[in-house]
């Protein structure tokens, strides 16, 4: 197995595009990848190029009639079905949009492939992600779901134990829905309560189907969860149950929309937390997976001052070469950020909130407290299906 990691990356993912109002700005992709190069780490992954998926790989998750309402779509965007979930405020369609989606989905297939086959130990894709999008429809700013396609890419290959860990600060519910019954994939979902944010699912009795109770879990946590909350839930969760589950393979989602500045959601999370557990999941791969590591990018609205940064940290984590967490920016990066966006960019790699300080689980609990409230809902719910104590 190659030591290197891989980074997929096609430039012409940036035409993942709704449009200038809409929130996912490709601007974000572009700036992640340049921050990537201003620090050199070209030098430590192999920047690959993954084709687009085709037809067949698509079917593994999606159905046929969906495809080709994307295609439809794609060819003219007058022709979009909302019944498919497309031309809607937050998936509006646009030309090429079939093109282009396949192409990121391509890059997660691409990047589960190398790490499968031990061309590469992890590989990244911080295009990826886009964990709403349904077997029939678009959902959520999401049009082909990458991140279950990868995952079924890698059942195909063979894999009979994958982990989803999805740290978006949306529900992952498009992942969940694919393996809500295969008990060969565990789906671990920390986000917002869905009583305060899209798409209103992800309650902790969500378990999974009657041939897989346990698979999915979820940590629905309080608007307002900062650094302390946010990562004492996934230590309080999710080590024990990749440690039970001993995948062969980790898939993680690390959409940076958990973030304070983030315009779509109410959780209070640094950058710096952001990076701890990025580094988390790094280790869990290592010490349960043989190492294999999908990582995935996924929501982020705060397009200059959060999403590249976050997403450069991962590759860096996941290139052997993590940044410090007080490291200055490079000035040409700035520079650029001005340049294409009249912004002006953060200087250092940090949000001055390193190192994050937490309560462990086996501290003790505290049964007002409403972190700690979520996170016992879902370890009350899923625990005993694994047969571990709650």
């Amino acid at each position: 197995m190659s030591g290197r990691a891989q980074l997929m990356w096609d430039e012409a993912v940036t035409g993942y595009d709704f449009g200038p109002d809409h929130p996912m700005d490709p601007v974000r992709l572009a700036l992640t990848r340049r921050l990537v190069g201003a620090f050199g780490l070209d030098r430590d992954v192999d920047v690959v190029a993954a084709k687009p998926a085709g037809e067949s790989t698509l079917r593994l998750v999606h159905r046929q009639d969906y495809v080709e309402a994307v295609k439809a779509a794609s060819a003219d965007p007058r022709a979009a079905e909302g019944a498919y979930g497309i031309g809607t405020l937050d998936d509006p369609a646009f030309a090429g949009m079939h093109e282009v989606s396949a192409l990121i989905a391509g890059q997660s297939v691409g990047a589960a492939e190398a790490v499968w086959r031990g061309d590469a130990l992890h590989a990244v894709n911080f295009a990826g992600g886009l964990h709403h999008a349904m077997p029939g429809s678009a959902s959520g700013f999401c049009i082909y779901n990458d991140a279950a396609l990868a995952i079924a890419r890698l059942l195909e290959l063979g894999a009979e134990r994958v982990a989803y860990i999805d740290v978006d600060v949306h529900h992952g519910d498009g992942v969940q829905a694919a393996f809500w019954d295969d008990p060969r994939v565990l789906t671990v979902s920390l986000h917002e309560h869905p009583r305060t944010l899209f798409p209103q699912t992800g309650w902790p009795e969500e378990t999974g189907g009657p041939n897989a109770e346990g698979s999915a879990v979820n940590v629905a946590l309080p608007a307002g969860t900062g650094d302390a909350g946010w990562v004492r839930a996934f230590h309080a969760v999710v080590p024990e149950l990749i440690a039970d589950f001993r995948p062969q393979v980790l898939v993680t989602q690390h959409g940076a929309d958990t973030h304070f500045e983030d315009p779509l959601a109410h959780l209070a999370v640094s950058l710096d937390a952001q990076r701890a557990v990025q580094v988390a999941c790094h280790d869990l791969a290592h010490e349960y997976a043989g190492g294999r590591w999908v990582a995935l990018g996924g929501g982020g609205y705060a397009v200059v001052e959060v999403v590249p940064r976050s997403w450069t940290h991962l590759v860096a984590i996941a290139a052997g070469r993590p940044i410090e967490p007080e490291t200055v920016i490079p000035e040409g990066w700035r520079q650029e950020v001005f340049a294409r966006t009249r912004q002006l960019a953060p200087a250092r790699m940090t949000d001055g909130r390193w190192p994050v300080a937490f309560s462990g689980w086996e501290s003790g609990y505290d049964p007002a407290d409403r972190l700690d409230q979520a996170v016992l809902a879902a370890r009350k719910a899923t625990y005993p299906l694994r047969g571990l104590l709650p």
